[in-house]
């Protein structure tokens, strides 16, 4: 009689790597079977190919670049580590992709990848993404309405996290202090006093956002058909909702129950996210763990990426620090004619050109990635054909760095298009007289085009890209007017490279400390 034995860890291992290369060799051949767009040069064949995924993880801008140089007008595929995706290079290409309907390119399905969301923020928000609408629509209304609250809890905020004494300089890490603030500010409009300065709660968005991109990252290098084992047990996703349902659970049951009894005008309904949620929620998506799941939806998006922009912005400032001056004089000057405003924030040209080159400058290695949902494929002008499941992505850093699109494109200058502002305004460029009546700047800190995606481009343009402009503006202008700054030392912090992911430093430090600003301008 033979007695059945558990597999030993040997096995195990032999059986899983087994798995996992007939799994890889299923998908190479797949991929190889089904298009004949080459591959980016160097990547081609099985082997090649998966070292050229692994080189991707850390040499993702050389290998891009390898591309992009090759063919500025081309489509070739990428090499990652389970499948390939499409590189689209070129100002028509790009146009095109931006602009193709959603049943054909969906940016839903390619955000679900790039961030797992299914595993890291339920697949409700993908299945039925109204969150985006709201953020489009109300939160970006209400953004004059409900600047007094953002600028205050700006003010409130700095003083806390800082924590600056007289006018002693203070070395400060930037990314933590930022994360801290950003998470304050981003509360206080999306659930407003006591509860945006709650210690618990902010660590919980904090960590709520930094688990979806880590962990995110983390269950995308996973084989498709472990992904559903395993990505469940690495995720934080139930872990953050039972905590988060703590704080914004008796909220949420309090306004739904009065929506319920009232209607949605009662006398007092705050104006915030909640109730711009609550305003287009129907059935089970009113109910407070949807809800709430919600919520740190639109926290994840809206903490990270503003926290790297400003972090940033500020290296960028203390290692070019001629840019300093100029800046806080147009804030100044704008904040006496108009006060603090969001009104006042648009006529700060010189800050919105230099959060829009320090974007350009440092922004992730590919963007505006979407998923072929069309059975036939998604068809170019000239023919070339990205098959149906496919994913696609354009050379972001490779384009914005290109000194066909830009003057001396590898050089900062942040006062770049705040002078193509002006030229464009008194008709002179250089030497040349330009006139022809008026037209609409295009190089504002939220404007998108061909050569600057890092809100994507096109119909699916970024909806929050108005409320991050607003508050990155404001925080900037802040620093600038209350504080002095200057770089720790002579060498901007490097930024942190893995894959496509361009982060700035979150060990990097600058000097700060109070200055003597006018009593009027608080």
């Amino acid at each position: 009689m033979y007695t059945l034995r558990a597999p030993d860890s040997t096995t195990l291992l032999l059986y899983g790597g087994l798995s996992l290369s007939w799994s890889i060799l299923i998908s190479w051949l797949f991929h190889r079977r089904k298009s004949k767009i080459p591959a980016i040069p160097g990547t081609s064949g099985l082997i090649r190919s998966y070292l050229g995924a692994l080189r991707f993880l850390y040499q993702a801008r050389e290998i891009i670049s390898l591309g992009y140089n090759y063919d500025h007008d081309g489509v070739f595929r990428l090499s990652r580590v389970s499948r390939w995706e499409y590189l689209v290079i070129g100002k028509k290409r790009v146009l095109e992709v931006a602009s193709a309907p959603g049943h054909v390119l969906s940016l839903d399905e390619g955000l679900r990848d790039a961030l797992q969301s299914d595993y890291t923020m339920g697949p409700e928000t993908t299945i039925n993404p109204y969150h985006i609408d709201v953020v489009r629509g109300a939160l970006t209304r209400n953004l004059g309405r409900c600047f007094p609250r953002v600028c205050d809890e700006i003010v409130h905020a700095f003083d806390d996290v800082l924590e600056l004494h007289n006018k002693e300089w203070k070395l400060v890490q930037v990314f933590p202090a930022l994360n801290k603030i950003v998470a304050r500010t981003t509360s206080r409009l999306f659930v407003d006093l006591p509860l945006c300065r709650d210690p618990d709660y902010l660590t919980l968005c904090i960590d709520n956002t930094m688990d979806i991109f880590i962990w995110g990252t983390v269950i995308n290098l996973l084989p498709g058909v472990l992904k559903p084992i395993l990505a469940p047990l690495i995720s934080k996703r139930k872990r953050n909702l039972r905590r988060a349902l703590k704080f914004l659970g008796p909220m949420i049951d309090e306004r739904v129950k009065q929506d319920n009894e009232y209607g949605s005008d009662w006398s007092d309904r705050p104006n915030d996210l909640i109730s711009w949620l609550l305003n287009v929620a129907h059935g089970e998506e009113r109910m407070t763990p949807i809800l709430t799941q919600r919520i740190l939806t639109l926290y994840a998006v809206s903490i990270q990426t503003s926290s790297m922009t400003l972090t940033s912005a500020l290296y960028d400032l203390v290692t070019y620090p001629e840019h300093i001056l100029p800046m806080r004089e147009e804030a100044e000057r704008v904040v006496v004619a108009q006060g603090w405003t969001k009104a006042a924030l648009g006529n700060m040209h010189k800050i919105d050109s230099f959060l829009r080159e320090s974007m350009r400058m440092s922004s992730q290695i590919i963007g505006l990635m979407r998923k072929v949902i069309a059975k036939d494929g998604f068809k170019f002008s000239d023919g070339k054909t990205i098959p149906y499941g496919s994913f696609i992505c354009v050379p972001m850093a490779a384009a914005q760095l290109d000194p066909e699109n830009y003057d001396n494109a590898e050089v900062f200058d942040g006062f770049r298009f705040a002078r193509q502002r002006e030229e464009q305004s008194s008709g002179v460029v250089g030497d040349r007289d330009t006139r022809e009546g008026p037209r609409a700047f295009t190089r504002h800190m939220v404007t998108t085009g061909f050569d600057h995606v890092v809100f994507g481009h096109g119909q699916h343009a970024c909806p929050g890209r108005f409320f991050a402009a607003t508050e990155l503006k404001a925080m900037l202008a802040h620093i600038l007017i209350n504080y002095d700054i200057k770089a720790e030392n002579d060498t901007r912090p490097p930024d942190i490279r893995m894959a496509e992911a361009t982060l700035p430093n979150p060990w990097g430090k600058i000097w700060i400390r109070k200055r003597e600003s006018p009593g009027w301008l608080e």
